[in-house]
């Protein structure tokens, strides 16, 4: 989908339309979730602190988001692919794969699958997408980017290795901006530059993800669409207000993030053998520890003496915190994963 949240909302308040807008993000420590195209041309992105959304565009509307009707227009959207497959990878509310080799519209060619496809959803929700079609999950996600908003680009297996050969590194999906660093570090530019180092090299500097590097760039992606993925991980996860630096603050901050994640837990009726702590630094560095346990962890007593045993465990890592995180894993359902395991919010301490 086309800046999903905020097409929503210019879609449901006409004074919004053509305006720059970003959902989320009004406070002084908020997080915008979405840009409209309107904003992004001053620079303006997901995940960026609201502040400095405005900074780019003093004219910049914040939007608080209306979470349950996205997810109802994700259901609308959801139900036009099962018109042509059943084979439907969700990725998040507003993204994707789908398996439309055999469809069941018989239509023989992808291209057209994805034109019917964006004018389905067009007619059902007054929404724009845009979509990537290829022989592999990869390039159809490199694709689905290429002319947002309302675009639709194909990468034939003739085309594929010079397209990819001309891509840049930063462009990879599965290239974050500290691979990248590292990459153009080692004198990695675009595909043709990665193309050059071998298996072997790769491994040795990026690990296990050496091995995806070697293989996507030469255009090879044999991971399935898979329509039952597992949800691993169920958390939340929110940004402060103001900085906190000891652990006399944080612990009043936490003990309230804990009483949301076991309603989390306690809704879904699912329990993980791993209980994670995630704290981003004001200077947006980002510590995880975890304590595992050989049991299911269920009640709320044993989850906060693991998160305060963790957080004074590692109260000399950090000069100051602007985010904090609970994430059970290790968990006890395996659940279909049909949306994002982990609740973010904005928190105005």
């Amino acid at each position: 989908m086309d800046a999903f949240y905020a097409s929503v909302e210019q879609r449901d308040n006409p004074d919004l339309r053509g305006k720059p807008i970003a959902v989320g993000g009004s406070s002084r420590r908020g997080v915008t979730t979405t840009a409209s195209y309107e904003a992004r041309v001053f620079g303006v992105r997901s995940a960026m602190p609201g502040y400095m959304a405005k900074q780019l565009c003093p004219e910049l509307i914040f939007v608080p988001p209306r979470f349950e009707v996205y997810q109802e227009v994700s259901r609308q959207i959801r139900d036009v692919f099962r018109e042509f497959t059943d084979l439907i990878e969700p990725l998040s509310l507003d993204e994707a794969f789908l398996d439309v080799t055999v469809n069941k519209k018989q239509i023989p060619y992808g291209m057209e699958v994805a034109q019917e496809i964006m004018n389905r959803v067009l007619a059902e929700t007054q929404l724009t997408c845009s979509a990537g079609v290829s022989y592999c999950k990869f390039l159809a996600k490199v694709a689905s980017g290429m002319k947002k908003p309302n675009g639709l680009t194909i990468i034939t297996p003739q085309r594929a290795e010079a397209f990819l050969e001309k891509l840049p590194v930063k462009d990879f999906f599965g290239v974050g901006k500290v691979t990248a660093k590292k990459m153009h570090e080692m004198g990695i530019q675009n595909g043709a530059d990665l193309k050059q180092f071998s298996r072997l090299e790769l491994l040795k500097n990026f690990g296990k993800r050496g091995d995806f590097y070697y293989n996507i760039v030469r255009g090879i992606d044999d991971r399935p669409v898979n329509a039952h993925r597992i949800r691993k991980s169920l958390g939340v996860e929110r940004t402060l207000e103001n900085n906190l630096s000891t652990v006399e603050e944080i612990t009043p901050v936490l003990l309230r993030i804990i009483d949301t994640f076991c309603e989390r837990l306690q809704k879904a009726d699912n329990y993980g053998r791993t209980i994670t702590l995630k704290l981003k630094t004001s200077d947006f560095q980002t510590l995880t520890r975890s304590h595992s346990k050989s049991y299911f962890i269920r009640k709320k007593e044993d989850i906060t003496d693991i998160a305060l045993i963790l957080l004074k465990e590692n109260a000399t890592a950090f000069n100051k915190i602007r985010l904090i995180g609970l994430t059970a894993s290790n968990l006890e359902k395996e659940q279909n994963d049909n949306t994002d395991g982990q609740l973010k919010f904005d928190w105005n301490e």
